[in-house]
């Protein structure tokens, strides 16, 4: 271990980041197959992809956790985090994000899916981390250049400052301008782009756009300005300087272009990435770590395999890590760097690199880790509230041992999973992100740890009550030959408030039933309000002991329990049961555009709607209040997710019991008979 305050100058960790779709895994594997460290490209299609080695990824044809792999070009070490882009993985993209020096945005050309986009750009922006654009699948591209810019500009809230132009024949992308250099480049399938005449039909629009680049980069540069307004032509290595001086200040968004399944733009990517991307000690000094001291390294991401054990992912933010240093009391395993499935030894690890740790046990994602005391953490992605579940049982009862130990190692994968053992139903449920969220999950429980299990939607955890007042008397007589068993119980059962829960009271007089028989009435109401008659547990009633008798030889504690339930039993059929059904206040968050389908969506789940308004810190974005019956909970997201692009989402909690519509009543009790 050293605690030299140096940071290699020579590292980039580049995340890669965007939609469900929009090729991030395809992006990736040409990256390192124009930069060399593959000696044959891979395709999701044929699950080969360095960073889908999961067997869950390739049965699926995407990402559902961060993959890792590296380069290196131009004295350059490259580390790519692969980030899932489906919503209901983005946990996993936000904790790989909080340790990259610089985020792509991998999006498709497509201005009707710009929306999806927010998610990212806001996370982005809210963590200030560098980000540029690739436009993906330009070749597929429906609107204009200028129109998509338009629309990205929208979700934005950094200028988009474009660093490439399309060049189309015939509606076919085969090359491009770089605006910095002014020189056009043609598109090859078996190799780099060549220099190429730049097209005269498009020599109007590219001044228009290199102009309203050297614009936005004059926003922040003086001298450029000035340059400008003075009709002088900037060098060429000015406006780079500027690109990369105002991509690591997390001023501007630099958008570059191409067709990643071709290879097309993906040389040129990397080029930007090493001439503009910052250096690890930016992001070390953004995240408030002096360049001296101890070696600090924060667990982005935390792997299990059945062979290996446990891995955890972590950035190296300050100092070099030698093998055998404790960090937090726990000494790694080995120091690997990794490339998908594969790890390589290595001695050490310095300031800014990304590498695996093994056998980090007790160690968790987001841990901030030290050979000393850290005054404090650093700052973690906040963990995605749980919006679906799923009740969960072992196949075979003999392992029920074993799963709560495999949930465990499950939620250290995952932090977005969530699980508890609901007492109201008797059930395990297993909370996630989404339908896929928790099919993955399963997958790796029958995989990893030999743990198929069966499931179904949870229960509701109705409740009952009744509507009106009885008295009732209870009388349990016992004889067996010798001392007889016998309680004698008058009761009043009432209805309470919404909310009041129970109560118990006596108004005996004259000892007709002695003090301490009493406790035994009271434990006899108690059990009977485990299950009423509708079959669910009781609320919100006040059962009061008015009269009694009772045999000087034959009472007990106990008889006068039986007599109790006797009494309860009897009454609370009288009573008009009312079955109540939990009420949840949800939060749901989506553009405006999309409000009144969602105000559409919770009416259609027998919601009640609180109101809306904007939601705060999101541009565009509105926030609907409402109740809703948990019962109609279960495939809200998946409906609230087709109904806005993917980028609604909603956080709930308890609010109170109300009484079941008819139907719902008499569903739920048909239900109880079968």
């Amino acid at each position: 271990m050293t605690t030299s305050p140096a940071v290699s100058a020579n590292l980039r960790n580049v995340a890669l980041v965007g939609p469900y779709g929009s090729g991030k895994t395809t992006l990736l594997e040409s990256l390192l197959w124009v930069g060399g460290a593959l000696a044959r490209k891979g395709s999701v299609k044929d699950g080969t992809t360095v960073s889908d080695a999961g067997a869950e990824a390739k049965e699926r044809q995407m990402s559902v956790e961060v993959g890792v792999a590296s380069l290196e070009r131009q004295d350059l070490r490259f580390t790519f985090l692969d980030c899932p882009g489906s919503i209901e993985f983005a946990q996993e993209a936000a904790n790989a994000l909080i340790g990259a020096g610089t985020a792509v945005i991998v999006c498709e050309a497509d201005v009707s899916r710009v929306l999806t986009l927010a998610p990212v750009f806001k996370f982005l922006d809210d963590w200030e981390i560098p980000h540029l654009v690739f436009l993906n699948k330009m070749d597929r591209a429906k609107n204009s250049f200028r129109e998509i810019l338009q629309a990205l500009k929208t979700v934005s809230s950094r200028p988009l400052v474009p660093q490439q132009y399309p060049i189309y024949q015939e509606r076919n992308l085969v090359g491009y301008i770089d605006l910095i250099t002014e020189q056009a480049y043609r598109y090859h399938l078996d190799g780099p782009a060549d220099p190429a005449p730049l097209p005269p039909e498009l020599a109007a629009e590219e001044q228009e756009t290199r102009q309203e680049m050297l614009e936005a980069l004059a926003e922040f540069d003086d001298h450029l300005l000035e340059e400008l307004l003075e009709d002088i032509q900037p060098p060429e290595g000015e406006i780079t300087a500027d690109f990369k001086a105002e991509l690591g200040a997390d001023l501007i968004v630099p958008v570059l272009l191409g067709v990643a399944e071709r290879d097309f733009g993906s040389l040129p990517l990397l080029d930007v990435l090493a001439t503009e991307a910052p250096e690890p000690a930016v992001t070390a000094k953004r995240r408030g770590l002096t360049a001296a001291g101890e070696p600090v390294v924060q667990v982005l991401k935390t792997y299990f395999s059945p062979q290996g054990g446990k891995l955890s992912l972590v950035r190296v933010w300050r100092g070099t890590l030698t093998e055998g240093v404790a960090l937090n009391g726990v000494r790694p395993g080995g120091i690997y760097r990794l490339f998908g499935a594969q790890q390589q030894s290595q001695q050490t690890a310095e300031a800014g690199e990304i590498v695996a740790l093994g056998r980090m046990e007790g160690v968790k994602t987001g841990e901030t880790l030290s050979p000393v005391p850290v005054p404090e953490p650093l700052p973690t992605a906040p963990v995605l509230e749980p919006v679906y579940a799923l009740a969960i049982a072992p196949e075979n009862r003999k392992d029920e041992v074993k799963l709560s130990a495999a949930l465990g190692k499950l939620l250290e994968e995952d932090p977005s999973l969530a699980w508890e053992q609901r007492e109201e139903t008797q059930e395990v449920i297993l909370w996630g992100q989404g339908e896929i969220h928790l099919q993955v999950a399963l997958d790796r429980l029958r995989r990893k740890y030999n743990l198929p299990l069966v499931t179904q939607a949870p229960h509701t955890p109705y409740k009952e009550t009744i509507r009106k007042s009885v008295q009732i008397q209870g009388r349990y007589k016992h004889q067996t030959g010798g001392h007889g068993a016998f309680g004698d119980v008058h009761l009043t059962i009432e209805p309470q408030e919404r909310g009041a829960g129970f109560s118990f009271r006596e108004t005996i007089v004259g000892g007709v039933v002695p003090k301490q028989y009493i406790p035994g009435v009271e434990m006899g109401v108690r059990d009977y309000l485990v299950k009423g008659p509708l079959g669910f547990p009781v609320v919100d009633i006040g059962v009061t002991l008015t009269d009694g008798s009772y045999h000087s030889v034959d009472s007990s504690e106990q008889a006068f329990k039986q007599a109790a339930r006797i009494a309860m039993t009897e009454g609370m059929a009288k009573a008009e049961p009312l079955l109540l059904e939990p009420v949840l206040t949800v939060v749901v968050s989506a553009p405006g555009e999309f409000t009144a389908k969602v105000l559409q969506l919770a009416s259609g789940h027998r919601g009640q709607i609180l109101g809306y308004e904007p939601r705060p810190d999101w541009k565009g974005w509105d926030r609907v209040s409402a109740y809703l019956p948990q019962a109609e909970m279960q495939n809200f997201i998946v409906e609230l997710r087709s109904a806005t692009l993917g980028v609604g989402a909603f956080t709930w909690r308890y609010d109170h019991l109300q009484p079941a519509p008819e139907k719902v009543t008499a569903a739920v009790l048909a239900d109880q008979k079968n």
